[in-house]
């Protein structure tokens, strides 16, 4: 019987979640947890990558995590970001964000709107004379350098941040009960060994997002009794749901 369950996600800021719809029919106790924690790299690791910001012309952001430490690593080597600074966002929610930083202005700010680069890239391609610098977590693969070098677009992808465990407290470590573990990333499982090498799963279920995350909670012995997305249950909420229906009602 599934009474509490792990999220190793932020709290939802909305109170339309559909987890709290989950929550409350079917009577489940729902903790919101990370167990990865996202932090800059300092100005002496940024340095060894050799970029200099300032030779190029646009940024590419894929997160409000990738605006914070590009701004904050521009503080840190004291540079200022020019006014004729152009910004390619994932999002429109992302590009407002950078409000934080700069002066928002719609001629230097270009979003897309499907959160997916592939979206972006037809702005890009219009621009195709800029030098684009992409802020990037440690963990990361080739795909975008794939994808601007076959559009011949100029660009340098740069780490800026990393992901690193979100380490429990002893009180965290003991008062460990929970039925069920959802993960959304490798790190995830990474964090969970980190924390608890000795864990036992035993009837602990355990839910991932992604194939990737699947993978790594299968190489780590894990048994795994939700997987999404699919074509029939395509988020994580959907795919819980369902679980709950067969194994609770």
């Amino acid at each position: 019987m599934i009474k509490k369950i792990l999220v190793s996600q932020p709290k939802p800021t909305s109170e339309k979640s559909p987890y709290y719809d989950i929550a409350n029919r079917f009577d489940v106790e729902l903790i919101f947890r990370p167990f990865i924690k996202v932090e800059g790299i300092t100005a002496k690791e940024f340095r060894t990558q050799k970029v200099n910001i300032l030779d190029h012309t646009a940024i590419v952001f894929t997160s409000r995590h990738a605006i914070d430490h590009f701004f904050n690593m521009a503080k840190e080597l004291r540079i200022t970001i020019p006014e004729d600074m152009k910004y390619f966002c994932v999002t429109e929610t992302i590009a407002l964000y950078i409000q934080k930083y700069v002066q928002y202005r719609k001629r230097k700010v270009f979003f897309g709107e499907t959160g997916k680069i592939d979206d972006l890239l037809p702005t890009m391609v219009k621009h195709k004379n800029e030098k684009y610098l992409v802020p990037m977590s440690d963990v990361h693969n080739n795909s975008l350098e794939m994808l601007f070098d076959s559009k011949k677009l100029q660009h340098c992808e740069c780490v800026m941040y990393k992901t690193v465990s979100n380490d429990f407290t002893p009180e965290e470590v003991k008062n460990f009960d929970y039925d069920m573990l959802i993960f959304f990333s490798p790190s995830g499982i990474e964090s969970l060994m980190k924390n608890f090498p000795d864990f036992k799963q035993d009837k602990i279920a355990i839910a991932t997002f992604g194939p990737t995350t699947a993978k790594a909670a299968r190489d780590a012995g894990l048994r795994l009794d939700i997987e999404a997305p699919t074509e029939k249950y395509p988020s994580m909420t959907s795919a819980l749901q369902h679980f709950l229906i067969e194994n609770q009602e």
